[in-house]
C-alpha cells in the first residue's frame, strides 16, 4: 500500500469548469448542465508559444496551473507526470493530411507539437520548471498508470509530483478508428506527508482486479467511458464528497488500482 496526501485539483471538462465550480456538481450538490469545455491560451506562455499551442497544450497548463494555485506550491521545483491516451490527434491529422497532400509542406512547429511529451515542453517553458518530467501513455488506462507514476515518485523519492492527465477528441477520420469522447483534462498535486494544503490522503494498492471498475454518476458516466483522462471522475467525485470512500480504476485488463479516499492527515 502506498499513502499519499492530496494538496490540490485541477480540471476541466464539459460542463465542469474548474475544481471550485465542479466540486459541488461531483458531490450531488447542485445539478450538472453540460457546456462545450474550451481551455483559454495560458498567460504563463509568451505570446508566440501562446499561439502556437494547441488545444492539447492549453488544456493540461489550465488543468496543472489550477492545481497548483490550490496547492500552493512552485511549479518549477516539482516533478510533473503527463498522462494522455494518444497526445494531439488534431497536430497527427495536420501532418497526415499535408504528407497525402501533393504540396509536402510540413511546419516545424507542427511536428514539435506532434510528440507525445509536447505538453511537458509547453509546461517547462510557461513555468521555468526544471524538475524531472515523465509523458506516459497506457490507452484507456492513461489515467491510471499517471496516477501509479505519481504515487510510485512521491512514495520513493520523498517529495510532492503532480499528475496532469488530458485528452482531446480526435478528427475525422482518425475519430472512426479511435473514438475519444469530450474534451477533458484533470491534475492532483501530491505530497508524502500531510501539509497545510493537503485536504485528503489517499491509500493505493495494485492488484488483480476482483470486480468493475468503480462508476461515476449517472450524468458523468457517459464521459467517464467516452474519454480515457474522465476515468478520473469516481477519485474527483470521492475527494469533492470529503470521504471516506473506496474507487477502483481500471489498470492494463485484468489488474486495478484500488484506492481508499480519507479526509484529513494519517493518524
Amino acid at each position: 500500500m502506498m499513502r499519499v496526501f492530496v494538496e490540490g485539483i485541477g480540471l476541466c471538462g464539459p460542463g465542469l469548469d474548474g475544481w471550485a465550480a465542479a466540486a459541488p456538481v461531483l458531490r450531488g450538490q447542485a445539478d450538472y448542465i453540460p457546456a462545450p469545455a474550451n481551455p483559454a491560451p495560458s498567460a504563463l506562455l509568451p505570446a508566440n508559444e501562446r499561439r502556437r499551442a494547441p488545444k492539447m497544450v492549453k488544456l493540461a497548463l489550465a488543468v496543472g496551473a489550477e492545481a497548483f494555485a490550490a496547492a500552493g506550491r512552485d511549479p518549477a521545483t516539482t516533478p510533473a507526470i503527463f498522462a494522455s491516451s494518444g497526445g494531439d490527434g488534431e497536430t497527427i491529422h495536420d501532418i497526415l493530411a499535408t504528407l497525402a497532400a501533393p504540396q509536402r509542406d510540413l511546419s516545424p512547429t507542427k511536428f514539435h507539437n506532434s510528440v507525445h511529451n509536447a505538453a511537458a515542453g509547453y509546461w517547462s517553458i510557461a513555468t521555468g520548471a526544471m524538475a524531472p518530467s515523465t509523458s506516459l501513455c497506457a490507452y484507456d488506462d492513461s489515467f491510471a498508470a499517471g496516477l501509479l507514476e505519481a504515487v510510485a515518485q512521491v512514495v520513493s523519492c520523498g517529495e510532492a509530483v503532480a499528475l496532469i492527465a488530458y485528452d482531446v477528441p480526435y478528427p475525422e477520420p482518425l475519430l472512426l478508428v479511435r473514438p475519444i469522447g469530450a474534451i477533458f483534462g484533470a491534475a492532483l498535486v501530491l505530497s508524502p506527508v500531510p501539509t497545510q494544503a493537503s485536504f485528503a490522503r489517499l491509500e493505493i494498492t495494485l492488484k488483480p482486479a476482483a470486480a468493475a471498475p468503480t462508476q461515476t454518476m449517472p450524468a458523468l458516466e457517459d464521459m467517464r467511458r467516452a474519454t480515457p483522462a474522465a476515468r478520473a471522475l469516481p477519485l474527483l467525485a470521492a475527494l469533492a464528497c470529503g470521504g471516506p470512500a473506496q474507487v477502483a480504476l481500471a489498470y492494463l485488463g485484468d489488474m486495478a488500482l484500488h484506492i481508499a479516499v480519507l479526509p484529513g492527515a494519517a493518524p
